[in-house]
């Protein structure tokens, strides 16, 4: 029996930069920004606010909904690109706020689809027996790794985390489905040129900007729709379901162009279409868990719904999951 969702949760840093904002110190517009993406808003972290905040908060709220303690959680995963130190991660600082002192925890780096892997990977290891209960988070803290003087990139992304604590459920609920997938070839369609063992800091890859996230919007946006169109139907098709089985798409809040290019290629009602990226623009692997959690709590996603979450992201990585509530 595969994994259900019982709780879930989510965090917004309480800074809000508007697109009018971002006019000030880059030349752009709320217009050319709101038609190229569909972003008004987006939420950062302060200058010196721990980024651990955000997972452990949303974190917390998952464990809240659930009904559960802490220490009833088996494994804690902490889906995240640009974790809070290279080494060790996210992880830890997250299961320390939690209390989770004898849990064992790890990172999973997938681009913008860690999430999605982090559900495949949590129903197999709740399939296989080895785990009961897991928690998985999705936590991006994007604003640090961002150039704020490049036009092209620093409208497109927020900071924010999502959570769901998953447990062994029937076999008419939880995961259904899925599929995820990897292309090589377009590593570099996203990426942080250094900072890693291939180009370790120094003084010249600071000054070039080398720590900073650099996208090929282009290649990106190709790439994107049929990618998700692809995981979606293959995650379907191994639930056995078909798309007019489905009540709700969530997918990777990127560009609303993106989304509803995807709608059209799957030829599902923009109705049936949960977006939230107008609020909260980009947050990376937490994207699909915070607008879940969202829809969850504004009664939208209702018990017995069946839900398809798909993603891409850096790497390049893709994939979706079926979950029926």
């Amino acid at each position: 029996m595969g994994a259900r969702i019982i709780g879930s949760g989510s965090f917004l840093p309480e800074k809000c930069v508007t697109n009018s904002d971002l006019e000030q110190i880059v030349n752009t517009s709320d217009e050319w920004i709101v038609r190229r993406t569909g972003i008004r808003t987006r939420h950062l972290l302060e200058d010196g606010q721990d980024p651990a905040v955000m997972g452990t908060a949303a974190a917390k709220q998952a464990c809240e909904d659930a009904r559960i303690s802490a220490e009833s959680i088996g494994l804690f995963i902490v889906a995240t690109n640009f974790p809070d130190m290279i080494c060790p991660g996210s992880s830890p600082f997250i299961a320390s706020e939690l209390g989770l002192d004898q849990t064992p925890f790890f990172d999973l780096k997938a681009g913008c689809s860690g999430f999605v892997y982090g559900m495949a990977v949590a129903d197999g290891l709740i399939r296989a027996g080895l785990y009961q209960r897991i928690l998985l988070v999705g936590s991006e803290a994007l604003s640090r790794v961002t150039d704020w003087s490049d036009r092209k990139t620093c409208v497109l992304f927020g900071d924010g985390a999502g959570a769901v604590v998953l447990e062994t459920g029937r076999t008419d609920e939880g995961v259904l489905g899925s599929a995820i997938f990897g292309d090589n070839d377009k590593a570099l369609l996203l990426h942080m040129p250094a900072g890693g063992t291939r180009t370790p800091a120094d003084d010249a890859t600071l000054q070039q900007g080398g720590h900073f996230l650099k996208m090929e919007g282009a290649g990106v946006y190709r790439s994107a729709v049929p990618m998700m169109e692809r995981a979606t139907r293959e995650a379907l098709a191994a639930a056995s379901l078909g798309l007019d089985d489905v009540d709700w798409l969530i997918p990777h809040q990127a560009n609303i162009r993106i989304i509803d290019s995807l709608a059209v290629r799957l030829k599902v009602s923009k109705d049936k279409i949960i977006t939230n990226l107008d609020r909260v623009a980009n947050t990376s692997t937490a994207s699909i868990p915070i607008a879940f959690d969202e829809a969850r709590r504004d009664g939208r996603i209702k018990n017995g719904d069946v839900i398809v979450m798909t993603a891409f992201g850096a790497g390049v990585t893709y994939g979706a999951v079926v979950v029926r509530i």
